[in-house]
């Protein structure tokens, strides 16, 4: 395997493809991570949640860090990591626009409401919260199969190996 190091472009353009990750906040010396979805626009992630603990950290500390994987195989896969700023988008008129954009967004991902609409079994149902990280930095690495290890798979995959 071949750990490759990825541009800022690479990374930007593997996001588009990519819908779920895991959300790291901190509050004092605590961190916190949740899984979350996300749709991205070229420039933010837009979430949407309902009141919990990982908004009400993130209200305390906006500074976050998003890490998005895909894994094809062991030795292939794709790692990403977004450093930004959370930003929560009320309902209220000076946020409207944002918020416009932010649902336009989400929209595009099958299913993009359920995080704040689906009942949990110990909460009762609470408003929707919208909000976007401003991505500050973004990095990546991705692993392909070395030589050695794209032959033995191709090997694996030909239809005249082991075929009798």
């Amino acid at each position: 395997m071949l750990i490759h190091e990825m541009t800022e472009d690479e990374c930007r353009t593997a996001l588009n493809q990519m819908d779920f990750g895991r959300l790291a906040c901190v509050r004092g010396d605590q961190p916190y991570i949740v899984p979350v979805h996300f749709s991205y626009d070229g420039r933010h992630l837009y979430g949407i949640t309902t009141l919990g603990q990982k908004i009400e950290w993130m209200r305390s500390n906006p500074l976050v860090c998003l890490e998005i994987d895909e894994r094809t195989t062991p030795d292939q896969w794709v790692s990403i990591v977004v450093f930004g700023r959370y930003e929560e988008l009320p309902d209220t008129p000076e946020h409207q626009r944002v918020r416009s954009h932010a649902l336009e967004v989400l929209q595009s991902r099958t299913m993009w409401w359920e995080p704040a609409c689906v009942p949990t079994e110990r909460r009762e149902r609470r408003p929707p919260i919208f909000y976007r990280i401003s991505i500050e930095e973004v990095t990546g690495r991705r692993a392909t199969p070395d030589a050695i290890a794209a032959a033995l798979l191709s090997a694996e995959k030909s239809p005249w190996v082991g075929g009798g």
